[in-house]
């Protein structure tokens, strides 16, 4: 699988356009008409993870394909995308019809404190895909008309706003039941360690010593996927032969060689981006699963 679909990948794909607020400190939004999409010219978006959030309120037969499930839509519904898992929205035929939104972490986080993905719609093992009465659809396509009346607006707070019509989005789909997912042939165990590979590899590469990792321990991956941490294990163990720990401790020592290697921080700044407050404990887990100390690891251009 190719690496995540940027925003600006996405209009290229779609409008051949790039707005002009695409990168705004605020973050960004926009909303769209789901009917200038389908259709047989349509440009459709590969099976991919994507860097923003989605959400979707659509008509019509089509199949939402997340992570290794298919949910088939012959009716209305309200689909919730993240940055975690890949995705893909088939339609069936051209009688499509809705709305959708996409926006980035920042612009949801100046409304909230946590991560976007700390909500239940957008945690990876939640449930993405929400069956709608013609009532229900109605109301939705009211929320998203007013987004699209006030993204055109001049109202100095209209995000501010806006980011509200996309809580209301959120809250209004935790009050109702999520359609029922058709797995792939798959097992339980293989579902949750898809799901847990996507949350690991979603943290790297480390681009800035200022960075750190979110998620270094089985706990809080199992917190992360809404599992217990036994049952996380016995899936990997059982789909892997591995530990949620030991898939854990190869992809940090995986990550701190290649930050050895091709950059000059030192090991202090790489094993702070790991996760380990501590020099110290830093060396003593390298040196534990490698047999070398970091400095071991140096490249001539990284020492300099």
């Amino acid at each position: 699988m190719n690496g995540p679909l940027t925003l600006e990948e996405f209009y290229q794909q779609k409008t051949n356009w790039l707005p002009d607020n695409l990168r705004q400190d605020i973050g960004h939004f926009n909303v769209l008409r789901l009917d200038d999409f389908v259709g047989p010219n349509a440009s459709h978006l590969s099976y991919s993870r994507k860097d923003f959030y989605k959400i979707v309120v659509t008509s019509g037969r089509s199949n939402y394909h997340f992570a290794d499930k298919t949910v088939e839509i012959r009716g209305h519904a309200l689909l919730f995308m993240n940055p975690l898992i890949p995705y893909h929205w088939e339609p069936l035929d051209d009688e499509q019809t809705g709305y959708f939104c996409i926006f980035t972490e920042t612009f949801l986080q100046r409304h909230q404190a946590g991560p976007a993905l700390d909500l239940p719609l957008f945690r990876p093992g939640g449930q993405p895909s929400y069956s709608l009465t013609e009532a229900q659809r109605d109301e939705a396509v009211r929320v998203f008309q007013k987004m699209q009346a006030e993204i055109s607006s001049d109202y100095a707070y209209k995000y501010d706003l806006l980011r509200n019509y996309v809580f209301e989005l959120i809250h209004s789909a935790q009050k109702l039941q999520p359609t029922t997912a058709l797995y792939y042939n798959t097992t339980a165990a293989t579902r949750i360690a898809s799901l847990f590979a996507e949350l690991l590899e979603r943290q790297f590469p480390i681009e800035t010593p200022g960075q750190q990792l979110r998620l270094r321990t089985a706990q809080a991956f199992a917190a992360q996927l809404a599992v217990h941490v036994n049952h996380l294990n016995r899936a990997l163990k059982e789909v892997t032969g591995k530990t949620t720990t030991q898939l854990i401790a190869e992809r940090l020592v995986q990550e701190a060689r290649a930050l050895l290697r091709h950059t000059s921080w030192n090991v202090a700044e790489i094993g702070y981006a790991l996760g380990f407050e501590e020099p110290a404990h830093f060396s003593t887990f390298f040196r534990k699963h490698t047999g070398q100390a970091p400095s071991a690891q140096r490249s001539p251009v990284a020492a300099v």
